[in-house]
C-alpha cells in the first residue's frame, strides 16, 4: 500500500483531499449543529413577551437567505426543476427528520442529484488515476453500485435521523406529561402550559420542547386548539403524540376532565417507555451470542482440542514413518 501511494502522486493527492473534505465537512455539521442548539437555548430563555418568559416566542423560525438556498435558486433559475414528483410525501419525512425548511426538499433531491453522479464519475477518476484497467463489466458493476449507493443512502440517512428524533421525543414525553399535569392542576390554561412546560424542558427535552413551542406560536396565531395539536402530531411523526393529540381533543369536546386524562396516559407512556428498555434488555443475550459465537467459540475449541492433536500427531508420525 506504502508503494502504491508512492508511486502514483496524484492517488496520494486525491486521498489526502477527499480526507481533508471528510474532516472539514465533520467540522462544519458539527459546529453548526452545537451554535444551532446554543441559540436555540438562548432564545427560549431570555424570550420576554408581557413580563412572562414563553417558548412561543423564541422558537421563530429566522432562515435566513443561506448558502445552500442561494445554490438550489440559482440552479433552478438555470433551467433545473428540484422539484420531487412526490414533494408532499418527502416533505412529511424531512420533517420528521428535523430539517423544517421550505427549501429543504429541493436541497435533498439535489443532495441525490449530485451524489448519483459525483460517485460514479470521482470511481471512473480514481480508477484512471491509479492506472488500473479493469473488465466492461467491472466497470459498469462499479458504476451502478456507486449510483445506487447514492440514490439510496440520502434516503437512508433521512430514515435514520427521523427515527433517532422520534425516540428522543417519545423518551421525554411522560416528563413533560407529569409538568403539563402539575400545570394544569395549578389553574393553567392549555396555551400557557404547553409554553411553561416547553421552556421547562429547554435543557433536557430540547425537540420536545420545540414542538411544545411550536403549538404555542400556532395558537396565538389564531389556529385552533384541534389544528395546533394535530399539526404536532404531523410534524413528530409519532403515534404516541398523535393518541395524544387526539385525546386533548375528545376531552375538550366532550368536556372531560383535562387533568384525568393527563394523569392516565402519562402513567400509560411510563409503562410504555419501562416495556421498551425491558425490551431492549432481553435483547442483550441474542446479540452477545452472535460474537460469542463467532469469536470466542473457535478459540475455545481451538484450547480445548489443540493438545489431543499434538498429542495425535507425535503418536501417529513416528508409526506411519515406521520408527
Amino acid at each position: 500500500m506504502t508503494e502504491l501511494f508512492t508511486d502514483y502522486p496524484l492517488l496520494r493527492l486525491g486521498v489526502l483531499l477527499g480526507l481533508f473534505a471528510l474532516v472539514a465537512a465533520g467540522a462544519y455539521f458539527v459546529t453548526a449543529a452545537v451554535a444551532a442548539r446554543q441559540a436555540s437555548r438562548s432564545r427560549l430563555v431570555e424570550g420576554d413577551i408581557g413580563g412572562h418568559q414563553v417558548v412561543g416566542a423564541s422558537l421563530r423560525s429566522q432562515q435566513a437567505e443561506g448558502a445552500w438556498l442561494k445554490l438550489v435558486n440559482g440552479i433552478e433559475k438555470a433551467g433545473l426543476s428540484l422539484v420531487d414528483t412526490k414533494d408532499d410525501s418527502l416533505r412529511k419525512k424531512l420533517v420528521a427528520a428535523g430539517y423544517t425548511a421550505t427549501y429543504a426538499p429541493r436541497l435533498y433531491t439535489l443532495i441525490r442529484l449530485i451524489l448519483v453522479i459525483g460517485l460514479p464519475v470521482s470511481l471512473v477518476l480514481l480508477m484512471w488515476a491509479t492506472g488500473s484497467t479493469p473488465s466492461i463489466f467491472k466497470v459498469y458493476a462499479a458504476v451502478v453500485i456507486s449510483a445506487l449507493a447514492g440514490l439510496y443512502v440520502p434516503a437512508v440517512f433521512i430514515a435514520a435521523k427521523a427515527d433517532r428524533r422520534q425516540r428522543e421525543i417519545i423518551n421525554g414525553f411522560p416528563d413533560a406529561l407529569d409538568l403539563m399535569l402539575v400545570c394544569v392542576e395549578a389553574g393553567l390554561g392549555m396555551d400557557s402550559a404547553f409554553a411553561r412546560v416547553g421552556m421547562e424542558l429547554t435543557t433536557s427535552h430540547p425537540k420536545l420542547a420545540e414542538q411544545f413551542g411550536a403549538v404555542v406560536l400556532e395558537l396565538r396565531a389564531g389556529r385552533s386548539h384541534e389544528d395546533a395539536l394535530r399539526r404536532m402530531a404531523d410534524r413528530a411523526g409519532a403515534e404516541e403524540i398523535r393518541a395524544f393529540a387526539t385525546l386533548l381533543i375528545q376531552s375538550s369536546k366532550l368536556g372531560s376532565s383535562i387533568a384525568q386524562t393527563l394523569r392516565v396516559y402519562a402513567a400509560e407512556m411510563r409503562e410504555h417507555r419501562r416495556m421498551r428498555a425491558e425490551e431492549k434488555a432481553h435483547r442483550l443475550p441474542v446479540l452477545l451470542s452472535i460474537p460469542l459465537v463467532g469469536c470466542m467459540l473457535p478459540v475455545m475449541i481451538g484450547v480445548l482440542m489443540l493438545p489431543a492433536m499434538i498429542r495425535v500427531i507425535r503418536t501417529m508420525l513416528p508409526a506411519m514413518g515406521g520408527g
